[in-house]
């Protein structure tokens, strides 16, 4: 297969790329490419803070949240501590937990939802973390406001509280609330957040997270001064606070959750409703198909997805939301694979 002609909606990425207004700022910072990065990260630091009202001295920028969340881990947990993750977790988050020398404990989800009930049950006294996503990878489902604060509530005020944030711009559900106003409510939650996904700025490796101060101190003992690139803290800047081009991405990929619902619904595959710009296939139930069969014959048709399971027998599949071109030949492929 050709990966350069190929429809690649294997990793999330947003089909639109960044703003014309990103675009702009990448290319006007390219005459000050030989200058060190601001250490301080005022710009993109101010610009979160305007754009989301935030206290601007909570947020520490890094080489996407992927670093900031291995800072934190690296900040906090010890050998012989746990960390806490539900069953479907950001992939680098054990990593980073068996590095330091931690128990990592797994909680099963319910009906491919996070379950506080079974997180809260695992809590033991080695406990120093808890980390989700929310929405969730690779499901596309969330858990609640409400659940969260009771998640919160469960825990110890000596168990840290992470929660990635990286798809929360797609989310308008009334009953989802972004957790960073619990980072100013509570000494033990932390929210990190990217701009690879609805900002369209995966390739500049650029993210964030918002913590109570004594966190971001531990952070910044850890991180390298220029662990943050000057060119992608200026497109980021530009790029959150082009409100209109999020608002057309979000709306784009909340028409194509609904059409791609109904479609799937047809065509007898489980899909939960997904939240944000992918969602998740199960086959579980369907006789003589898999996640990884799928996965194969979609590439078959120049397709790239992605598989979410841990061997070929796996059921389930994950796919990016593209553009209505990406999205058509997807489910036309699904379709002829059924039939198959």
């Amino acid at each position: 297969m050709n990966h350069e002609t190929s429809i690649n909606l294997s990793s999330n990425e947003s089909s639109f790329g960044p703003s014309a207004n990103a675009i702009a700022a990448f290319e006007s910072h390219s005459k000050n490419i030989h200058r060190y990065p601001d250490g301080s990260q005022s710009e993109l630091r101010g610009a979160l803070s305007d754009v989301h009202s935030l206290d601007v001295n909570k947020i520490v920028c890094g080489n996407g949240s992927e670093e900031l969340i291995g800072l934190i881990v690296r900040s906090f947990i010890s050998s012989g501590e746990e960390m806490l993750l539900s069953e479907n977790h950001f992939v680098m988050c054990p990593i980073y937990g068996r590095f330091q020398g931690a128990e990592i404990t797994l909680a099963p989800d319910q009906n491919h939802i996070i379950d506080v009930d079974a997180l809260l049950e695992r809590v033991s006294e080695k406990t120093r973390m808890v980390i989700i996503a929310n929405p969730n990878n690779p499901t596309g489902t969330y858990a609640s406001a409400v659940e969260i604060h009771r998640l919160h509530a469960g825990l110890p005020e000596d168990v840290l509280l992470l929660i990635d944030e990286a798809y929360a711009e797609y989310v308008v559900a009334d009953d989802f609330a972004s957790a960073l106003a619990m980072v100013d409510q509570h000494s033990n939650v932390i929210v990190t957040r990217t701009f690879s996904k609805i900002y369209g700025l995966a390739g500049l490796r650029i993210g964030w997270a918002y913590c109570p101060l004594y966190v971001l101190q531990a952070v910044q003992k850890m991180r390298t001064p220029f662990n943050a690139n000057s060119a992608a803290m200026a497109t980021a800047s530009a790029a959150c606070r082009d409100t209109n081009h999020i608002n057309m991405v979000r709306d784009h990929t909340l028409k194509w959750q609904k059409i791609i619902a109904e479609r799937l619904k047809a065509l007898g595959i489980i899909s939960p409703m997904s939240v944000a710009n992918f969602y998740f296939l199960d086959f579980s139930d369907v006789p003589d198909k898999s996640g990884a069969a799928a996965a194969y014959f979609l590439e078959s048709r120049g397709i790239l997805p992605r598989p979410a399971g841990a061997d070929s027998s796996s059921p389930y599949l994950r796919i990016t939301i593209g553009l209505d071109e990406e999205n058509e030949a997807v489910l036309g492929a699904l379709h002829d694979y059924m039939a198959s």
